[in-house]
């Protein structure tokens, strides 16, 4: 008589699932085959931990045709996130699983190979934020693009010819006016953070990061953290300590006077580095009390403009005050000057009239 099998449904006769438990606590995985040996005694045959893989080897032994896979985009998902997401930069790392989660959503229980374009489209148009769906587009086109790599589709990428939304680059500039206002009522450690933005050009994650070990005695050694991109920037011009020079020697001399035993260059009154969180603290009070003081002054257009400052406008309002356009591309880090250009230039380009 045979009897129904009870356990492992979803694998194909005579192929058997052993899970175990590590001291670590985590639980592995691994398929063998039922076979018989030359006597005709039971032996089972390791196929190994992939599912896939052991299916293939499932199929020479019991002399089958290799099953038809069907995987979830669900299963593609977590593979992407434990494999792919940990070598990315941190910052990429927190924007791709905010993509995955939304992603998950709308696809994790479709088969990988049902999506089409078209379905991909009809996500893009019922997303109400456009640019995030540009994000979560690109994020699902490397997700398929890998999956490709792995073996588990042979189709074509269907995000590949997706139209994307279109956006358009945020074209804030900080003017005199609007930097001075949230300056004079900001703090010294946001006074210093801001100072060293500017004259550095970098972003506000690796403006924190700067230590006094980064600096020599000819320049300030900078290595971002989205890109990995090094630079070197000059702290002199003719031998004569330039505006960047005379800010990293005041830095340096006030880590000294406050006795500072953490490595960064910007520092609060009593020591403390200035972390993200605390940097936008400070910003947000500097712009508020700058927005009343324009008010009191009968100035709401000022007011409505200094409202919309943040601190990430400084990096473009960098690129914007620097006359040629390679110098400030190097300074930024980009590899092309037309991202320069387009997204950081926030001012016109200074022309001669006709006469």
């Amino acid at each position: 008589m045979r009897f129904k099998k009870t356990r492992n449904r979803d694998l194909p006769p005579r192929m058997l699932r052993r899970v175990r438990t590590l001291k670590s606590g985590k639980q592995w995985v691994g398929y063998y085959y039922d076979g018989r040996d030359d006597n005709g005694k039971r032996v089972e045959i390791p196929l190994g931990t992939d599912l896939d893989v052991a299916k293939v080897e499932w199929a020479k032994l019991d002399r089958k045709t290799v099953p038809k896979i069907t995987r979830l985009l669900g299963d593609i998902f977590n593979r992407y996130e434990r494999d792919v997401i940990p070598g990315k930069m941190p910052r990429t790392q927190k924007d791709n699983l905010l993509s995955l989660k939304q992603l998950r959503a709308a696809f994790g229980d479709a088969p990988i190979d049902a999506i089409t374009p078209q379905i991909i489209a009809q996500y893009r148009d019922k997303r109400t934020g456009k640019v995030r769906a540009n994000r979560e587009i690109s994020l699902l086109s490397h997700i398929y693009n890998m999956a490709r790599e792995w073996g588990i589709t042979e189709r074509d990428n269907p995000a590949a010819g997706v139209r994307k939304n279109k956006e358009r680059p945020r074209d804030f500039y900080a003017g005199p006016e609007i930097w001075n206002a949230v300056y004079g009522c900001a703090a010294g450690e946001l006074r210093d953070a801001m100072d060293l933005a500017y004259l550095t050009g970098q972003r506000p994650a690796d403006v924190l990061s700067m230590r006094a070990v980064d600096c020599d005695s000819n320049y300030l050694q900078v290595a971002q953290s989205k890109t990995a991109k090094k630079l070197r920037i000059k702290l002199h011009t003719h031998h004569v300590n330039n505006e960047l020079g005379d800010l990293i020697s005041k830095l340096i001399a006030q880590r000294v006077e406050r006795k500072v035993r953490n490595p960064y260059l910007i520092t609060t009154n009593d020591g403390r580095n200035v972390t993200p969180p605390m940097l936008r603290l400070r910003f947000d009070e500097a712009r508020k009390k700058a927005a009343q003081n324009a008010t009191q002054n009968n100035d709401e257009i000022l007011a409505e403009q200094i409202k919309k400052f943040q601190f990430r406008d400084i990096r473009p309002k960098a690129a914007s005050e620097i006359g040629d356009l390679d110098c400030a591309s190097k300074l930024l880090g980009h590899s092309d000057k037309r991202i320069t250009q387009t997204v950081y230039r926030r001012v016109g380009e200074v022309v001669n009239p006709t006469r």
